[in-house]
């Protein structure tokens, strides 16, 4: 294929493709609203084709929809947190009131996950050197050091008593 050819093929790419400056904007918006790449894409009036080529090729645009799906994760995981904090009320066949039910099993693996998340955000918000962490293990170390000896003494103190 000559160089003119493939000129000409780009140009005719660009024109058949929509114009991402209107269709990413609400794209992303929808993405982080509803994690949901297809209703994203119909949201922002383009096929889910159109928005998978485009992430294939601009990695700016690949990061942004990253950043727009973590969004929407986090909101499906505080939706789901406020279902199991308030229960879901479940009525049984035939009843007339329901009942409020937990899911303990659910809440305690979200738990386990979270708490990863915020220890690691913990040790990123301390951002602490090693030198501050081996002089931290020193200081504990020189404490234990201390109360051994301590208890040492005490003992030989004690032993020397019974001697005498």
């Amino acid at each position: 294929m000559t160089e003119p050819q493939v000129r000409r093929r780009a140009a005719a790419r660009a024109a058949a493709e929509p114009d991402r400056r209107v269709w990413m904007p609400p794209f992303l918006a929808a993405l982080a609203e509803t994690s949901n790449v297809k209703r994203a894409a119909k949201t922002a009036g383009v096929s889910t084709s159109t928005v998978y080529d485009f992430k294939r090729r601009n990695q700016a645009f690949a990061r942004e929809w990253r950043a727009a799906l973590c969004e929407g994760y986090d909101h499906l995981e505080m939706e789901l947190l406020c279902r199991l904090r308030e229960g879901e009320i479940k009525r049984a066949p035939g009843a007339k009131t329901g009942v409020r039910t937990f899911d303990n099993p659910t809440s305690y693996r979200l738990l386990m996950v979270h708490r990863e998340e915020v220890l690691k955000e913990r040790a990123q918000r301390a951002n602490v050197s090693a030198a501050e962490v081996r002089a931290a293990i020193e200081r504990k170390v020189a404490a234990i050091r201390a109360r051994v000896e301590a208890r040492e003494q005490a003992g030989r103190e004690r032993d020397d008593g019974d001697d005498g």
